[in-house]
Formats: structure tokens, C-alpha cells, sequence
């Protein structure tokens, strides 16, 4: 779990480096996954390319591509606390690795999320509709490729070698939506150095801690530990920019807070009485 909390925490810090830069968001997003998706690729070399595997490479790049088209059609806040807060339900769901906790935990962790990002204002518009079922729509995408990384993880397959492969065939499908939405912000030693901070550190090392953390944590508790990326990033608002949180957006990060403390702790293994009495018998 550690390991899934420190890509979260990774993760949390894009948004205050990506203040860095001016450019088109979309192409942003497109380097970031090239430079990183190209660094995992190299943890990748002899391992066996699965066509479930290439398949979570095209989602990867997918969600990228959801994700702005909400975010353009519904506004930030709204777009990420539908995909983000939409995929830990979705992991559950296709990973059928969920207990009565983990859906209570989950359920308060998203409402602490969309009141944290949202802080009770409202948005309006034609297209917001569009841009929800896009935001769900990556977060399907991403419950998908997250799944299919844990399966071929659980079934023995190196977690590097996992991340790299999905990764790094995802950079190379982003590599032309990074060349047409014109990369000439890269030649700014400003912007080249935010977009390596971008795919270095919140992309190939936060997913390589994550797919590492994929080996102990189960597929639906890594998707809800995930949700500590907003808390992170709205810290770092108020520490770094000086930003100030509404009364409902600190109630939304404490409520999301005391969640993943609840997800992270282990559950106590209950010990029936006939089992007692089978252990005492066997003695």
C-alpha cells in the first residue's frame, strides 16, 4: 500500500508543475506520457507482449484523450471528480474484489473528492452532459487498464515489465498527438524542465511504485488509495500557492482523509468458533 499511496502522492504534484508551463493542456498531457511511457518501455526488455497487454497500452492513451475531452466540455473540477472519483467503482466492479468496507470507504473517499475539487460551486452548460459520460467513460478506461495490469501481475507476469509495455505502447501512440499539437513549447528550458519532471517523476516512477504496489494490494483498494492524488495537490495549493480552501473543500479533505485511513488499515481476519474447536482437537 505504500507504494500505491507514494504514485498517489507523485501523481498529486502534476497539477502545480504543470502551472509551469503555457501550452496546449492536451499536448502537455501527450509529452508527459512520451517521455514517461518511453522510460518504463526500457523496464520492459524481454518481456512477453500479451495482446490483453497492448490492449491496456491503447486504454492508457485512451483515458488521456477522455479525460481533456470532459475537462473541455464540463470544466476541471467537475470532469476530474467524475473520472477520478468514477474509477475506484468501476475497479471494483470488474476486479469483483470488494468488501462491505472498501464500498463504504470508497463511497465517502468520492464524496470527500468532489467536495474538495468541486467546494459547492455549480456548473452549467449544453455540453456538460457530453462531458460527464466522457469523464465516465474514462473512468471505465482506467478501471480497464488498471485491472488488466493487476491480472497479468497476479498471474506472474514483473510488475516492470507490466507498466512498460502498457506504457511505452501508449507513448508511442501519443507521439503524434504530440507532434500535431506542436511540441515547440519543449524547446523553453522552463517548459522542458516541467514536462521532465512531468514523465520522469508523476509518470514513470509514480507508475512504477504503483504497478510495484499492484503485487501486495489488491486492484480495487489501490484504485481508492488513488483518491489521495486531490488531497495532495489541494496541499500543495495551499502550501506552495497560497491558495485557500472553502469551508466545503476542507470538510471534502478531512472526509477523504479519514477514507483512506479506513482503506489503508487491514482488516482483522475473523476466526470462527468451529475453527477454534477444530484447532483444540487437533492438538
Amino acid at each position: 500500500m505504500k507504494n500505491v499511496l507514494a504514485a498517489a502522492v507523485l501523481w498529486g504534484t502534476a497539477g502545480t508543475a504543470g502551472l509551469l508551463i503555457t501550452a496546449d493542456p492536451v499536448s502537455v498531457a501527450a509529452a508527459r506520457l512520451v517521455i514517461g511511457g518511453l522510460l518504463l518501455a526500457l523496464l520492459a526488455r524481454g518481456a512477453r507482449v500479451t495482446p490483453a497487454l497492448l490492449l491496456g497500452a491503447v486504454a492508457v492513451a485512451a483515458y488521456q484523450l477522455c479525460f481533456f475531452a470532459a475537462v473541455s466540455r464540463t470544466g476541471v473540477a467537475i470532469g476530474t471528480v467524475v473520472a477520478i472519483g468514477s474509477g475506484p467503482i468501476f475497479t471494483g466492479l470488474l476486479s469483483r474484489q470488494f468488501s462491505a468496507r472498501w464500498a463504504a470507504a470508497t463511497a465517502a473517499a468520492i464524496a470527500g473528492c468532489a467536495a474538495l475539487i468541486v467546494g459547492g460551486e455549480a456548473q452549467a452548460g449544453d455540453e456538460v452532459l457530453v462531458g460527464v459520460l466522457l469523464a465516465l467513460l474514462g473512468g471505465l478506461i482506467y478501471a480497464f487498464y488498471a485491472v488488466t495490469a493487476a491480472k497479468a501481475i497476479n498471474g506472474g507476469a514483473p510488475s516492470d515489465a507490466v507498466m512498460g509495455i502498457m506504457f511505452g505502447g501508449a507513448a508511442v501512440i501519443m507521439l503524434p498527438v504530440l507532434i500535431l499539437t506542436g511540441p515547440g513549447w519543449l524547446a523553453e528550458p522552463r517548459g522542458l524542465l516541467a514536462a521532465l519532471y512531468l514523465g520522469v517523476g508523476t509518470t514513470a516512477l509514480a507508475y512504477f511504485l504503483y504497478g510495484r504496489g499492484l503485487r501486495t494490494t489488491p486492484v480495487a483498494t489501490a484504485a481508492t488509495l488513488a483518491l489521495a492524488e486531490p488531497a495532495v495537490a489541494a496541499l500543495l495549493g495551499l502550501l506552495v500557492l497560497r491558495e485557500t480552501l472553502t469551508p466545503v473543500s476542507f470538510g471534502g479533505l478531512v472526509l477523504l482523509g479519514v477514507s483512506l485511513v479506513a482503506v489503508a488499515v487491514p482488516e482483522r481476519k475473523k476466526i470462527s468458533v468451529e475453527a477454534g474447536v477444530d484447532g483444540q482437537r487437533a492438538r
